[in-house]
């Protein structure tokens, strides 16, 4: 659709990673027949520059990207918290071919803690394959009610 190969594209990202404009997220998988992990995920550490180039300023109130702008601010934030208090963590997202999907899975102290990001306090429900798989594994969903709870 770009008009540029494959390889082009990958350079670019791989580019923009090391200058950290972006940050690369790769699926999480136990080897799990129904569980995505070809597909790696894109996020800018910067929402000022995510809203440049999609040529996007609106207020909050005013914008149809909404979830993919809390997202994007949740995991450069914790991205940072993350940094800041020295947390050692292995950071993935969790996708299934039927379609369920947890946004962030950290992977520490040989536990799993599986995040999902709502702008609005919607109700949320475990994603019913990540509760079989991983039954050990913690699920938290984050809004703007306690979101800095998280990042604290």
């Amino acid at each position: 659709q770009l008009g540029i190969s494959k390889n082009t594209v990958e350079k670019y990202l791989d580019l923009l990673n090391k200058v950290f404009i972006l940050h690369k997220v790769e699926g999480f998988s136990r080897n799990l027949r129904k569980e995505i992990t070809k597909n790696s995920r894109w996020y800018f550490l910067d929402n000022g520059i995510r809203n440049a180039v999609i040529a996007n300023f609106n207020p909050v109130h005013a914008r149809n990207d909404i979830g993919a702008l809390w997202e994007n601010y949740m995991i450069s934030e914790r991205l940072k918290y993350q940094s800041y208090k020295r947390i050692s963590s292995n950071n993935y997202f969790w996708r299934t071919y039927e379609q369920q999907e947890i946004d962030w899975v950290e992977e520490r102290e040989g536990s799993l803690f599986g995040y999902e990001f709502k702008w609005k306090e919607d109700k949320f429900k475990i994603p019913t394959q990540w509760k079989s798989a991983y039954p050990g594994a913690s699920f938290e969903l984050i809004n703007v009610n306690n979101f800095n709870e998280w990042l604290k």
